[in-house]
């Protein structure tokens, strides 16, 4: 798992705490999920936000400005849930730099407009890096000729998975998901196997198990 952590310009700084009520406004979660908010999250600060006003880099669509949210966190777990709240909510791709007991990491997931309407933006793929030390030196974010393309090359630092020779960035983020989907797939089957009695299915189950791990390996194998 990747450990890399951006520097952000001190003129794209925002600095506002952004109270989880704004959240759930926009979002009316459920119950639970308010729940999670108040044992995962001690505070939400929106603390960068870069857009050409404030880096200097021009809009593309469908990247007009791209946020950066620090979450301080009760806990070195965050629910999945959680962000996709708070994503929904802003219109726009985010940057979660996750804190907890002097460590830091960051959370982005794979957002892109709607096909069906394009004013409404689809929380897709969620993407880390491993926690490292607050103290850690940073990176600078990559040059890029405009804020779509800052953005891909922003969410790239944070995939575990090499991109293939000529592959392209949505294509890039399919391929893992269909190996994301066949990792719980070979789960599932692991956990059908290990409950199974009769051998004759047992054997049938484990012939299914390695086609999918072949599956698996090709999917990630450089081309």
């Amino acid at each position: 798992m990747k450990q890399v952590m951006f520097t952000y310009p001190e003129k794209a700084r925002f600095g506002r705490i952004v109270p989880k009520s704004k959240i759930y406004a926009q979002t009316n979660p459920s119950k639970k999920l308010r729940q999670l908010f108040v044992d995962q999250v001690d505070q939400i600060v929106w603390q960068y936000k870069l857009a050409p006003e404030t880096i200097n880099v021009p809009a593309k669509a469908p990247v007009t400005e791209i946020q950066v949210f620090d979450l301080v966190l009760r806990t070195d777990e965050i629910s999945e849930d959680v962000l996709r709240c708070i994503d929904r909510a802003i219109q726009f791709p985010i940057f979660f730099q996750t804190k907890y007991n002097g460590k830091v990491k960051s959370i982005a997931a794979y957002k892109r407009p709607s096909e069906a309407d394009s004013a409404k933006w689809v929380v897709d793929l969620y993407f880390d890096t491993a926690w490292q030390p607050e103290a850690v030196a940073s990176v600078r974010l990559p040059l890029a000729l405009d804020m779509s393309s800052l953005y891909e090359q922003m969410l790239k630092q944070h995939l575990d998975v090499p991109a293939r020779s000529g592959e392209s960035f949505q294509g890039h983020i399919e391929r893992i998901r269909e190996m994301r989907q066949t990792q719980g797939e070979i789960k599932k089957l692991e956990k059908r196997i290990a409950q199974e009695k009769q051998f004759n299915r047992k054997a049938e189950l484990n012939s299914q198990l390695q086609e999918l791990k072949q599956n698996l390996k090709a999917l990630n194998r450089p081309k």
